[in-house]
């Protein structure tokens, strides 16, 4: 899946956001820190492809916020090439 935009949440919340999330038939997934080094201690990122303008209104009203760019896993390598 095409990562980009996510938005942190508590392992405890992620539970809740997966079932509103599967009941509207959107699609994402969830990654762990290991996954996604800058998720704090105890954090997982719900993590969206991009997604029609209605749909991300709808998400972005769910969890109260703007999602965060997801990192574009090229940057860090060009940067290092450097």
């Amino acid at each position: 899946m095409e990562r980009s935009f996510y938005y942190p949440v508590s392992w405890s919340e992620a539970h809740r956001y997966k079932s509103v999330l599967d009941e509207e038939g959107l699609p994402y997934e969830v990654l762990s820190p290991l996954d996604l080094p800058v998720l704090g201690e105890g954090q997982v990122a719900i993590v969206f492809p991009s997604i029609p303008l209605r749909s991300y209104v709808w998400v972005r009203t769910l969890f109260a916020s703007d999602g965060i760019g997801y990192p574009d896993p090229f940057a860090r390598e060009i940067w290092l090439k450097k």
